[in-house]
């Protein structure tokens, strides 16, 4: 869907990336996010059930990040704002799940997605330090600050709801 949007496919500018030897194959993507996105709207549901603002303001931030991710990093080719919009989507994503462990069909469909959304983080962050490595210095280290500090944010944001 957020693919559809931003019009992706096997651009030339994506073909000619710096990615990471773990890069899934195009038709990977394709068979994943259909599955994501049902169990998404399966959660959406139930969410909007439990009449639950907080579940549901994080849903709506994790899922706005979702589908603005594929136009920032494919077509404005921002990898950087894409890896910041993805570790925001990562900690809305950890904070919803952490919300809803009372709710075991909510909280087992995210799992998935978040396994894919790690992934992707990695994966965005490894395209971002190969194309930007020569003006980074010491960055594996602070990526990991920065993902620690989101993280935070988004776990205090979950237990003061």
């Amino acid at each position: 869907l957020s693919g559809h949007l931003a019009h992706t496919g096997d651009t030339l500018w994506y073909q000619n990336l710096h990615k990471p030897l773990f890069t899934p194959p195009a038709w990977i993507f394709s068979v994943i996010w259909p599955i994501l996105y049902i169990m998404m709207g399966i959660v959406l549901g139930k969410i909007i059930r439990l009449n639950n603002s907080s579940l549901r303001l994080l849903f709506v931030i994790q899922f706005t990040c979702n589908i603005i991710w594929s136009y920032i990093f494919f077509k404005l080719h921002r990898i950087d704002i894409a890896l910041a919009d993805i570790t925001i989507l990562w900690g809305a994503l950890i904070a919803l799940i952490i919300q809803s462990h009372r709710y075991k069909t909510i909280f087992s469909l995210l799992l998935p997605y978040l396994l894919w959304i790690s992934f992707a983080l990695i994966l965005n962050y490894e395209i971002y330090y190969r194309t930007f490595k020569s003006a980074l210095q010491d960055s594996k280290k602070s990526f990991l600050n920065y993902i620690f500090h989101i993280l935070l944010a988004f776990i205090f944001i979950a237990n003061n709801p």
